[in-house]
């Protein structure tokens, strides 16, 4: 299983970027794909979910009504689009499968990561 993730960039704030997440080596029909961020020095937390069943989607209160989450079964592909990016949003940010059923907004709950991509949103 492989989740391979780009996107990142530079960008000024009040800019916009989007993230893309191409899964492969399994269906993920069973599982919620999410997306988390680690700025330097601090713990890498959730900021946005969805099911892949029926896209049905979470979002973390620092991201909601910014930031959105959708997938394209026919790319097998997780995306997040980023709105009105703040200098506080500067991060890697992963993309992340895990099974239904464990709390979506824990590390620990995911089997499968990609390898991260750089965010930095400059003032």
């Amino acid at each position: 299983v492989q989740l391979q993730a780009s996107g990142g960039g530079l960008v000024q704030a009040g800019g916009s970027l989007r993230l893309s997440c191409a899964a492969s080596g399994r269906t993920f029909s069973t599982y919620r794909m999410g997306w988390f961020r680690q700025a330097p020095g601090k713990e890498r937390e959730f900021a946005a979910a969805l099911r892949w069943s029926d896209s049905s989607t979470t979002y973390a209160d620092s991201v909601k009504g910014r930031f959105t989450i959708s997938r394209d079964n026919a790319k097998n592909t997780v995306y997040l689009q980023m709105n009105s990016l703040k200098p506080e949003d500067t991060a890697v940010y992963y993309c992340a499968a895990a099974p239904l059923g464990k709390n979506y907004y824990l590390t620990g709950s995911y089997d499968y990561w990609g390898q991260g991509t750089l965010v930095t949103v400059s003032s």
